[in-house]
């Protein structure tokens, strides 16, 4: 008995929040929104998918973002992602990588990664 992979990451959010989570996890990051069971879709929220990588996001009644819980998604070319999301804290203390924090627009931390 062993885990294979991760399958995905749950983050929560605000209700209401869905049109700005489109704008940055598939506008912004670059991945594709996957439509939910419908049972699941009434609940709100959205999921996106990248390669390698799920991220499902869940509307949560009295929603605050964590501050030290995030995903870390690997990315080659980390410069491009710095440029495009104000606020982007570069970070050097991961050896062998360049790394930058940012926030989802409903504050939700998110790491981002390249090899050094």
């Amino acid at each position: 008995m062993m885990i294979r992979a991760l399958h995905h990451v749950q983050l929560a959010a605000p209700a209401g929040s869905e049109p700005l989570l489109r704008e940055f996890y598939a506008g912004v990051l670059g991945l594709e929104e996957v439509p939910k069971p419908p049972e699941l879709a009434r609940r709100g929220g959205a999921w996106f998918r990248g390669e390698g990588v799920e991220v499902h996001l869940g509307i949560e009644d009295g929603f605050r973002p964590a501050r030290k819980a995030h995903p870390a998604f690997l990315v080659d070319d980390i410069d491009a992602y710095a440029a495009k999301i104000p606020g982007a804290v570069p970070d050097d203390l991961f050896p062998g990588f360049r790394r930058i924090y940012v926030s989802d627009p409903v504050g939700n931390r998110i790491e981002l990664l390249q090899s050094a």
